[in-house]
C-alpha cells in the first residue's frame, strides 16, 4: 500500500514545474494583442506623430504645417477623426531633428488610408524630402495611376528610399495586395532596417512586398539633411515649389489617419498588432 501510494505521488502532474507567476485573466479583458490601444505600441520609438483629430500639427514636436491645401477634418476616422484631402497636401518646411542622418537608421511607418485608383497620377502618401530634389530620404508612393477607380482589389505600394551614394532602392507587392475603396481603412506599414538592409511592405496585417532584400554597404538607405516633410504630395505637386518637369504624380485625394514614425524596426507581431487595433478603432 506505501508503494502504490509513493508511485501514485511520483506521477502527479505539476501544473506550473518552473513556478511561473500567476495570470489574472482580468488583467487582459478588453486588450486586443496584449494592448489597450495603438499608442501603447512601442511608444518610446515614435519620433513623429499624426492623429489628425482636429489637428494637423506633428504631436511629438507640435510642429504646425507651413502650407497646406484642399484639407478638411472629417469624421469616422480609424480613431477620432481623419485628414480628408481633395487634391490636397500637408507641407511642413521644418527641419525634424528626429529625421537627422545620425538620428534616423531603422524605420517604420504606419498610416492608415481611404484611397481609390485614378488610372492616371501616383500619390505620394507621405515623404521625407530633400529641398530641391525630386525624390526624398523616404518616398512613400501609391501606384494609383495604375488601375482606373472600379479597381477596388489591386493597389500597387511603390516605395523609394535614398541610399548612401544617392541612389535609390525599392519594393513593389507585384502579386500580393490589399483591397481598397473610399470607405474602407486599409493599413499600410513600411519597415526598414539597417544592419539586414531588409525593405518591407506590409497591408492589413500581411506581409506583400515582393523584392525586400535591397543590401547593405552603398545601398543602405540615408536620411539626408536638410529635410523636410510632406503629407499628400511631393514638391511638384505644391505651388511655387517645383523642382522638375515630371508630372507623374498629383496631389493625394483621399483620407489619411494614425499616421506614425518610428526610429525602429516593427516586429511582426507589433504590426499585427497595430492592424487589429485599428480596426477596434483603438
Amino acid at each position: 500500500m506505501l508503494a502504490f501510494s509513493l508511485l501514485a505521488t511520483a506521477c502527479k502532474k505539476d501544473g506550473n514545474p518552473y513556478n511561473l507567476p500567476g495570470v489574472n485573466p482580468a488583467d487582459y479583458q478588453g486588450k486586443i494583442d496584449g494592448f489597450n490601444s495603438s499608442d501603447e505600441v512601442y511608444p518610446e520609438n515614435v519620433i513623429a506623430y499624426w492623429s489628425f483629430d482636429d489637428t494637423k500639427n506633428e504631436l511629438k514636436t507640435n510642429t504646425a504645417p507651413g502650407q497646406t491645401a484642399n484639407d478638411v477634418f472629417v469624421t469616422g476616422g480609424v480613431r477620432g477623426k481623419a485628414l480628408s484631402l481633395a487634391a490636397g497636401y500637408l507641407y511642413y518646411p521644418t527641419q525634424f531633428a528626429k529625421f537627422k542622418t545620425d538620428s534616423l537608421k531603422n524605420w517604420s511607418i504606419s498610416v492608415w488610408v481611404k484611397i481609390l485608383n485614378n488610372g492616371s497620377k501616383r500619390t505620394m502618401l507621405f515623404q521625407l524630402t530633400r529641398p530641391g530634389q525630386f525624390n526624398g530620404s523616404i518616398n512613400f508612393a501609391l501606384n494609383t495611376q495604375s488601375f482606373p477607380a472600379s479597381n477596388t482589389s489591386t493597389l500597387r505600394i511603390q516605395p523609394t528610399f535614398l541610399t548612401m551614394t544617392g541612389g535609390t532602392q525599392d519594393n513593389i507587392n507585384n502579386t500580393l495586395s490589399p483591397t481598397i475603396g473610399a470607405d474602407k481603412w486599409t493599413h499600410i506599414v513600411l519597415t526598414y532596417e539597417y544592419l539586414t538592409g531588409i525593405f518591407n511592405i506590409w497591408a492589413d496585417g500581411l506581409k506583400i512586398g515582393g523584392f525586400p532584400n535591397r543590401g547593405t554597404g552603398n545601398n543602405s538607405f540615408k536620411a539626408y539633411e536638410p529635410s523636410e516633410v510632406i503629407i499628400g504630395s511631393n514638391y511638384n505637386g505644391i505651388p511655387g515649389k517645383s523642382v522638375s518637369s515630371d508630372v507623374s504624380f498629383a496631389p493625394m485625394t483621399g483620407q489619411v489617419d494614425e499616421l506614425r514614425v518610428y526610429n525602429r524596426l516593427l516586429p511582426d507581431a507589433h504590426i499585427k498588432a497595430l492592424f487589429n487595433l485599428g480596426k477596434a478603432n483603438k
